[in-house]
């Protein structure tokens, strides 16, 4: 592996490791929010079961999860690649799934689930190794067309 996919790697399991130490917080977080209920002659009766609030924030950390750290997953299998078209095809999924991610950080910022501070410093990022997967999906491509 070249110096630059492995210091590409490391970017991967750097943000990996801050997808999951904020997926452990913010379910931390809404857990130990208090439920919401009603009185019912004298006695507390619980809207549901599972929260909404928490049905949502754990939908909302479950697909960032799976998308965040799949980033890794897939720069690593694009460095053991057969082929060069294996090498852009995951890398290609790279990008897609630092894309995704995107959108969910976004999401969890609108819904007041993190603050202006983790959103801006973890979409950063995250924006940094989308530039970095497009630089390198555009000089594949460049690669593969010029044979």
């Amino acid at each position: 592996m070249s110096e630059i996919s492995e210091a590409i790697q490391a970017k991967c399991l750097a943000f990996g490791d801050r997808i999951i130490k904020l997926n452990d917080y913010l379910l931390k977080e809404a857990a130990n929010a208090k439920p919401t209920y009603k009185l019912v002659k004298g006695k507390r009766v619980y809207e549901k079961s599972v929260p909404v609030y928490l049905q949502s924030i754990s939908a909302l950390c479950n697909q960032l999860l799976r998308s965040g750290t799949s980033i890794g997953a897939n720069n690593a299998e694009a460095t053991n690649a057969v082929s060069k078209t294996d090498y852009r095809a995951k890398s290609f999924i790279a990008l897609k799934e630092a894309r995704e991610s995107l959108y969910w950080i976004d999401l969890l910022h609108r819904n007041n689930y993190i603050d202006d501070k983790q959103y801006n410093s973890i979409y950063a990022d995250c924006e940094e190794l989308v530039k970095i997967l497009v630089t390198r999906c555009k000089r594949i491509n460049e690669e593969i067309e010029k044979k």
